[in-house]
């Protein structure tokens, strides 16, 4: 096999490493919104893990696997928000400190949460060069250890627990899809379904306004660079130097859909599921609702929303009033 990131060895090790810390979330079914797919959908649901997010099963893995005296000095990462809650929570729980560079951007739930864990928050530029610049001086000054959001083996083989307990939780899955920003969770799925369940296509989803795996794909070649426009602000970043491997070589597909269907597809886990979900996490439900999976030759889909940490007074479909 082509030497990646993590394989399933990994990946079952890292369950072992988090199961006493994360939750092993539920699968939720709709028959209101399977007849608009026109396929039978099961809904993975990250929005119910601890930080809100999917992001808590790698970033635990990251910090439980450190060595003590490493630990000590304390964890460093940058991220929008959903990771930044994630290694919030994992460096309270090892009780180690925690310095996280979050963009000026970033939706003021999640950095209310990330200081409500007890985390120092350093504000930049909205910008990927601040946030890795920014991150890099932070860890000069402390002595910490940086754990990037997604491109990092540990990272990457937490993530892809994700598979280990929806392969369990549903039978003959057809296929899943699974959203990409930086794609540390695309790439931990993709891993454990190659050994444990290689029949299991698995499909991309991102917005049209950060599209950078989908035209990595097409042209073969990583796009480190793009200037998002999307709601979905846990997508915006690109691929890795250890993720785009695996998108490259094992994902067959990067659905892309507008913010618009997106929108509908929130609306829709709202009222009829009755789920909190942010809108990257509900990328993926708009590819499963769109016309061009809709032709796809799969029946039992696994659709992974990935977290659910949005801003209540700030719903997309709602006017902002004066």
């Amino acid at each position: 096999m082509t030497d990646y990131a993590a394989d399933l060895a990994a990946i079952r090790a890292a369950h072992a490493v988090i199961a006493p810390h994360v939750h092993r979330t539920p699968v939720m079914t709709s028959e209101a919104v399977d007849r608009r797919a026109g396929k039978r959908l099961f809904f993975k649901c990250e929005n119910l893990q601890r930080g809100g997010a999917f992001k808590a099963r790698g970033a635990t893995h990251a910090v439980f696997t450190l060595d003590d005296e490493v630990a000590r000095r304390g964890i460093v990462t940058h991220s929008s928000g959903n990771h930044a809650q994630a290694i919030a929570i994992a460096a309270r729980a090892r009780g180690v400190d925690a310095h996280i560079v979050m963009p000026s951007d970033a939706p003021r739930v999640k950095r209310a949460a990330v200081e409500g864990y007890g985390a120092r928050v350093i504000v930049c530029e909205p910008t990927q060069r601040a946030r890795h610049e920014t991150a890099a001086r932070v860890v000069e000054e402390t002595g910490g250890t940086l754990i990037p959001p997604f491109d990092h083996p540990a990272v990457i083989a937490g993530q892809g627990t994700l598979a280990l307990e929806l392969v369990a939780q549903v039978e003959e899955l057809d296929a899943v899809i699974v959203p990409v920003g930086g794609g540390g969770l695309i790439a931990g799925v993709t891993l454990a379904l190659r050994e444990l369940a290689p029949g299991v296509r698995v499909f991309g989803a991102e917005p049209a306004g950060a599209d950078d795996a989908a035209r990595s794909k097409a042209s073969g070649a990583r796009v480190t660079e793009q200037t998002p426009d999307t709601i979905a602000d846990g997508l915006k970043t690109t691929l890795g130097e250890l993720t785009w491997p695996i998108v490259r070589d094992l994902v067959e597909e990067i659905l892309v859909v507008p913010d618009v269907l997106t929108i509908g597809a929130m609306r829709l886990i709202f009222e009829r599921m009755k789920l909190v979900v942010e809108p990257s996490g509900a990328v993926p439900a708009a590819a499963a609702l769109s016309r061009a999976f809709a032709a796809k030759d799969v029946e039992r889909v696994g659709v992974v929303i990935s977290g659910g940490n949005v801003d209540l007074d700030h719903l997309p479909w709602t006017r902002r009033r004066a």
